[in-house]
């Protein structure tokens, strides 16, 4: 982590952990009718979930990588990172049995035998109701069933919804402790689990994951900004306007609207379009848009410019009473890679990174250093994806001249915190 002066404490933080997930005491165990060996070999190339016998008893292991990235204080980043991995270990407690048992899918109800759920006449009694239609279920009379069979969710998705919760579960804790512990501002948070094979890649922010695979590059995350999230909030400000405060208007204009333009017609865009259009502008356009700048400069109610992140429970518009959280969601966005799909080699990796990083460099600058770098150090050089986070970071950062930090083309170099990881992929060929 380099601090660009940016602010006083560092209000980017990492965190770095194996984690253990231990079944919940008391919490009763969905039946499991495949024996261990049987699992294995039902699943490709005879793999399976190669655990250890010792773990066969409730308990599963993960690799934990997050960044945060705060702003207003580095309170809420530093307790994101001490405290959001016992979250997500907390939601996979209750389905550790689940996750083991790969080759039979979650059961809709925890605790319920499989085999003894059917979808007979008796369980589909609202189903026969919903179709408005006289005869008894499998009448000839009574036409065709539309709700007949459950959903078939994988355990991927489980996980998925399991990091969903945590980044909400943590939001909350920061929302009740706040003042008690005087937790300040928000942070984005970028993290990765290393699952049974799997990366699951949440992000809630501007911070960025790419995967880099015999030379090429595969965004593993999305940013989350007021632009790419304009529908979202505009929609939200459109169905609760007293959110705006009656100072601000939902609707998006190329540029501020002046008093001088009332009746004349001028391009807009609401929440349902992609597009754009004209209106004859109304006495409300002249408020300030709800979303105000482009790029970088883009800004919630002229007050943020992050839409997805942990905290900022307090936070207000300037010299006012409107609160922003209402717009801000702690939800991120989960991606998954399946490791065990490719063959790795050592210089494969996974970069994770603020966006004190990707304000200066592309994608294909990343992947051009990181090659180039790993190309001239020893392979069996165990600190040589550590060094190769340190060269980005110097790149973003740039050398101090006359006119400043300055990077490659006598470009601006970051003026943020700077936070980088290179994670080696070679290790997920196997299960550990």
């Amino acid at each position: 982590v380099i601090n660009a002066g940016k602010s006083t404490h560092n209000e980017d933080q990492a965190c770095c952990e194996v984690m253990f997930v231990k079944k919940k005491t008391g919490v009763q165990s969905t039946p499991i009718k495949t024996s261990a060996s049987k699992r294995r070999a039902s699943l490709p190339n005879g793999e399976g979930l190669q655990l250890k016998e010792n773990q066969e008893a409730d308990e599963i292991t993960f690799h934990y990588w997050a960044l945060f990235d705060g702003h207003a204080g580095a309170g809420a980043a530093v307790v994101a990172s001490k405290l959001l991995q016992h979250h997500v270990t907390e939601q996979l407690q209750d389905i550790i049995d689940i996750l083991k048992n790969s080759a039979v899918l979650p059961p809709t109800c925890l605790g319920e035998d499989p085999e003894n759920t059917s979808t007979n006449s008796r369980t589909l009694t609202r189903a026969a109701s919903l179709r408005g239609a006289a005869g008894a279920p499998g009448s000839p009379s009574a036409p065709q069933t539309r709700f007949f069979t459950e959903k078939k969710v994988q355990h991927e998705s489980l996980v998925i919804g399991a990091l969903e919760i945590a980044f909400k579960e943590m939001d909350l804790q920061i929302e009740r402790e706040r003042s008690a512990y005087s937790i300040s501002g928000g942070c984005t948070a970028l993290i990765v689990v290393y699952l049974l094979g799997k990366l699951y890649v949440a992000n809630a922010g501007d911070s960025r994951a790419i995967i880099i695979r015999s030379g090429e590059i595969i965004p593993v995350s999305s940013e989350f900004t007021p632009e790419s999230e304009r529908q979202r909030l505009q929609y939200l400000a459109f169905l609760q306007p007293h959110l705006l405060g009656n100072e601000f208007t939902h609707l998006e204009f190329p540029r501020r609207v002046q008093r001088k333009e009332v009746g004349k017609m001028m391009l807009y865009r609401d929440f349902n379009m992609t597009g754009w259009a004209y209106k004859a502008i109304e006495e409300d356009d002249l408020k300030f848009p709800l979303i105000y700048g482009e790029g970088k400069k883009a800004r919630v109610m002229a007050t943020i410019g992050v839409t997805r992140g942990l905290g900022d429970h307090d936070l207000k518009v300037h010299d006012s009473n409107i609160y922003i959280k209402p717009f801000l969601s702690s939800v991120p966005e989960v991606k998954v890679y399946d490791l065990m799909q490719y063959e790795h080699s050592a210089d494969d990796v996974l970069v994770l990174a603020t966006d004190g990083l990707w304000d200066v460099l592309l994608n294909e600058e990343v992947l051009e250093a990181v090659m180039s770098f790993l190309a001239n150090c020893d392979p069996d050089d165990p600190h040589r994806y550590t060094l190769a986070a340190q060269d980005l970071v110097m790149r973003a950062r740039g050398v101090l001249k006359d006119r400043g930090w300055r990077i490659s083309n006598d470009k601006l170099g970051s003026g943020d915190d700077i936070s980088v990881y290179v994670i080696p992929l070679i290790h997920g060929n196997r299960l550990l």
